[in-house]
């Protein structure tokens, strides 16, 4: 896909039901956007587009969640060819296969940005048909959405931060043009990312999920008087915690000072989530729950942002993750080393109610149950949450926090870890003498929080460490693979 940014018609198609009887009355892409911009109700239909289309296989809903990037970090035993993710495991990036879907991933993530660009081109000029808060909460998601998804490009096909700042980034395609976007530098880049969401802070400021009455609850609870999140009486305001919302900004802020170690501000960021008391801890009841109507598998309420995938139930449970098939599973050996189960794993939750073992007579192995809708179930009723795929977690505050309070405070860094463990029901002490032994430990914790979530991958980067294997083997860091190949596309005609 170059990135020329100058088809409208990607941006409506596809992504806006509400709007393909325009495009069949108005085919003209210009006249298709004016309508849709003619109305505060259509600046909302085009946001909830953008989610939506992120949410789709070649994104969220598959490949950056518990798909490439997952394989990438040795995270999934797999069977046979793996649907076409062994190559992938072994980082051979001239496969077929895995070209495919990087591309895919690549023009998907562009595809995206460039419905946030031309929500942005438009919306300033039509600040006054929005009531209420709505035109800086609209802003606010729209940059927020095009600096998250610029970020994520930037971390798979770049090097990091750390290994060379001043190395060509990627394009961060900030206007509705026809022209080429230049390609930035790693640097500039990150900074461009930050300008973006340091603005979106600023307007979601009027986030309705910062006020006190704003309780976070399970959308399903049937008392309303402690569920907030459904009570709103505009559904674009209502269950903050599926979008973009303040603290989800504050949150990817933290993720992105982190990458270009500005440990301050990360700090700052991530404390800001902690502090907010917004997104408690899942007591052990909801986590551990015999019943399924009473089981929270993906435990939501510590979900900061995450996106809505509740289509996707019945392709997780039969085709990706079954160790009897082609999908992706753990081999005993695997999950026992990863979960260290000989020490803490033996009392962890995740362990225990992510895994399920099953056997044949020539193995054992573990599948990986925590998508999974008991009974099967497009919808919440089966499960106490709505089905979301994780993007942002409070334990990622967490981490975040414990790695940049340790120059300052090693055992306020080392208490954050321990918060972590606790409320995964790991009492075992932590020998931490040296922020060498706490990077240890967090990799290895998050390693067993972000199982099929797709962002242990990106930590391997940032710190430029070896990726280990699922029993303990080092493939040693390097740009050949953490630096995805551009398209060709990109390369013969983008002249990047």
């Amino acid at each position: 896909m170059k990135i020329r940014l100058l088809i409208c018609l990607i941006l409506i198609t596809g992504i806006l039901s509400s709007c393909k009887k325009w495009l069949e009355v108005e085919p003209e892409s210009e006249i298709a956007a004016s309508i849709l911009f003619s109305t505060e109700n259509g600046f909302m239909e085009a946001i909830n587009g953008v989610y939506n289309r992120s949410t789709e296989s070649d994104l969220y809903g598959k490949e950056l969640t518990f798909g490439t990037t997952e394989v990438l970090a040795q995270n999934f035993s797999m069977r046979d060819d793996g649907q076409d993710y062994r190559q992938t495991s072994l980082y051979n990036y001239k496969h077929g296969e895995f070209i495919k879907r990087k591309d895919r991933i690549w023009a998907g993530l562009y595809n995206a940005i460039v419905n946030c660009n031309l929500i942005l081109e438009n919306v300033d000029a039509k600040k006054n048909i929005f009531n209420g808060n709505n035109y800086a909460i609209v802003k606010g998601e729209a940059l927020a959405l095009r600096a998250y998804l610029h970020f994520d490009l930037l971390r798979l096909f770049a090097p990091s931060y750390l290994r060379n700042p001043s190395a060509k980034g990627i394009p961060y395609a900030n206007k509705y043009t026809k022209e080429i976007t230049p390609v930035s530098s790693v640097s500039e880049t990150i900074n461009l990312i930050i300008k973006d969401l340091e603005e979106s802070k600023q307007l979601l400021i009027a986030d309705p999920i910062r006020s006190a009455g704003y309780i976070v609850n399970y959308p399903l609870v049937t008392d309303t008087l402690k569920n907030t999140e459904e009570k709103n009486s505009s559904l674009f305001l209502q269950n903050r915690r599926h979008r973009l919302n303040y603290y989800a900004v504050c949150g990817t802020l933290a993720r992105v000072y982190l990458y270009k170690n500005d440990k301050v501000k990360a700090l700052q960021n991530a404390k800001e989530v902690i502090d907010s008391k917004k997104f408690p801890w899942t007591s052990k009841s909801d986590f551990e729950a015999f019943e399924d109507s009473k089981k929270d598998r993906i435990l939501y309420k510590e979900l900061v942002f995450g996106w809505y995938i509740p289509g996707a139930a019945k392709e997780i449970k039969d085709n990706w993750f079954q160790s009897g098939t082609s999908g992706f599973y753990l081999i005993e050996d695997a999950a026992d080393y990863i979960y260290e189960k000989a020490t803490a794993g033996a009392s962890d939750s995740r362990y225990k109610y992510w895994l399920s073992a099953t056997s044949s007579q020539s193995s054992r192995s573990y599948d990986i149950v925590k998508y999974r809708r008991n009974p099967l179930s497009t919808e919440a009723g089966a499960n106490l949450h709505y089905l979301m795929a994780p993007a942002i977690r409070l334990s990622e505050m967490y981490y975040i926090a414990a790695e940049c309070s340790y120059a300052n405070s090693p055992a306020a860094a080392v208490n954050y870890l321990i918060q972590v463990r606790e409320a995964r029901q790991i009492g075992d002490p932590l020998t931490i003498n040296s922020e060498e032994d706490l990077l240890k430990e967090l990799l290895k914790d998050a390693r067993k929080e972000w199982l099929a979530e797709g962002q242990l991958f990106y930590m391997y980067k940032r710190l430029n460490r070896g990726i280990v294997g699922q029993t303990g083997v080092i493939i040693p860091a390097s740009d050949n693979i953490f630096v995805l190949p551009l398209p060709n596309d990109e390369v013969v005609y983008g002249g990047r």
